[in-house]
């Protein structure tokens, strides 16, 4: 009665004692014996799983209906099919399209627009003119439109507020994780392009522009004014520095830090400062050899000392 998948080869071992009734396997998928399950042969099986489990998540019966304990302004507009629970706070000027589900404790400020099939988990804050598109889905603890850390040093050396008159936009099919922020434009808009993925506490400065399918792990960081380009990814404990231009389909390993633009597309980085992956691969080599070619280094040295004195 159980289903599973084989999707990376270095796993089939285990498919010979799978006690699943069904599981679903690559076309190219060759069994070495018998296998027990019935096996259902697609072109992807991690993709057809992924598209099995949205099909029993669009089954399940969907909330409706606004809670007389959230609190929605006279001038706020709400779609049809819409679910707003209690301690939710929509203020004058939203506007809210259809099918949208808005957990507990989510506060919505002036202006703000949320399109069609938007969910937005408990404690999730939506600041004023911000623009959430279709299908996006925020979990709890995102922070949408707060202020870019902007500061302008004075005479006294006292830093004073530059104030944050941008807002944020996020495209169609964005998804962000937990406690991720994203930092409203000084001037212009903060940008989310379509299709992007944001894991948890990720965050996005002023002023940034994410490119359309892009994804980002965890605890990743980056500045001000950066553009990252398509189909970019981005590791966890990532660090980017400001005003970059990062070409389309740039991978990061985790916690590499970049500090210089790169314009060449499709290529890996690694390591603080990132530098390509080859170059990083044999520095990590000669790195773990340093210890010896200094006990060398100090015993040549050593030797020619004592060649000098004779």
């Amino acid at each position: 009665g159980t289903l599973s998948f084989l999707s990376n080869p270095k796993y089939s071992q285990y498919i010979y004692d799978s006690n699943a009734s069904v599981i679903l396997v690559n076309n190219d998928f060759v069994p070495e014996k018998e296998v027990k399950a019935t096996l259902i042969r697609v072109e992807n099986a991690y993709e057809s799983l992924a598209f099995l489990l949205s099909v029993v998540e669009q089954a399940k019966p969907k909330k409706t209906g606004i809670s007389s304990q959230a609190t929605i302004a006279a001038t706020a507009k709400i779609g049809e099919n819409a679910f707003i629970a209690p301690h939710v706070y929509v203020a004058d000027g939203v506007k809210i399209g259809k099918n949208v589900r808005i957990y507990a404790n989510c506060s919505i400020e002036e202006d703000a627009i949320l399109g069609d099939n938007v969910t937005l988990h408990a404690g999730v804050s939506i600041y004023k003119e911000c623009v959430i598109g279709n299908n996006c889905m925020l979990h709890s603890g995102v922070v949408i439109g707060s202020d870019g850390f902007g500061f302008a040093p004075s005479a006294d050396g006292i830093y004073k507020k530059i104030p944050q008159m941008g807002n944020v936009v996020l495209e169609d099919d964005v998804e962000i994780g937990g406690n991720a922020t994203i930092d409203r434009a000084t001037l212009g808009s903060t940008i989310i392009r379509k299709g992007v993925k944001l894991d948890n506490l990720v965050q996005i400065a002023h002023n940034c522009e994410i490119g359309e399918n892009t994804v980002i792990a965890a605890q990743t960081g980056i500045s001000g004014s950066t553009k990252i380009g398509k189909r970019c990814i981005i590791a966890g404990q990532v660090g980017i520095a400001g005003h970059l231009q990062i070409a389309d389909g740039t991978i990061f390993g985790a916690q590499a830090g970049q500090a210089n633009t790169i314009k060449v597309p499709g290529q890996m980085f690694m390591g603080s400062p990132a530098f390509p992956l080859k170059d990083f691969q044999r520095s990590s080599i000669a790195f773990k050899t340093l210890p010896d070619l200094q006990k060398k280094v100090f015993e040549l040295q050593r030797k020619i000392q004592e060649l000098e004195k004779k």
